[in-house]
C-alpha cells in the first residue's frame, strides 16, 4: 500500500512560481508512472502532467505546456510539479497519483481510473 503526500502549495500572484512536491511512502516507486491531476470545486478533475517510472517520457495538458514541468527522483521516491507564469484559472487543489499498473507506458491524456493511489491534495492559489 503506498502513501501519497503532496505539500508545496500556496498563494501567489498571477505569474509567478511553485514547485509541488509529493513524497511516496511504500510499494516500489521506481516501478510505476505518476501523474498529477487538479479539480476546482463543483468541477471534474483535470489531468495536469505525467511521467514515466524512470522519467524519460513526460506529457502534459495543454492548458499548462510549456509552463509546467513534471520530474521525479526515484532515490527520494518523490515526483514534483514545477509551476512557472501561473495564470488565475490555474487556481486548484492539486493531487499526485500512482498509476495502476506496473511498467506502465505513458499515454498523452490519461484518466483518473489509470490511477490508483492519490494524496491528499495541496491547494494552490493564484490571485491576478
Amino acid at each position: 500500500q503506498v502513501q501519497l503526500v503532496e505539500s508545496g502549495g500556496g498563494l501567489v500572484q498571477a505569474g509567478g512560481s511553485l514547485r509541488l512536491s509529493c513524497a511516496a511512502a511504500g510499494g516500489t516507486f521506481s516501478s510505476y508512472t505518476m501523474g498529477w491531476f487538479r479539480q476546482v470545486p463543483g468541477k471534474e478533475r483535470e489531468f495536469v502532467a505525467i511521467i514515466s517510472n524512470l522519467g524519460r517520457t513526460a506529457y502534459y495538458a495543454d492548458s499548462v505546456k510549456g509552463r509546467f514541468t513534471i520530474s521525479r527522483d526515484n532515490v527520494k521516491s518523490t515526483v514534483y510539479l514545477q509551476m512557472n507564469s501561473l495564470k488565475p484559472e490555474d487556481t486548484a487543489v492539486y493531487y499526485c497519483a500512482r498509476h495502476r499498473l506496473l511498467y506502465a507506458i505513458p499515454t498523452m491524456n490519461p484518466t483518473g481510473t489509470d490511477f490508483i493511489s492519490w494524496g491528499q491534495g495541496t491547494q494552490v492559489t493564484v490571485s491576478s
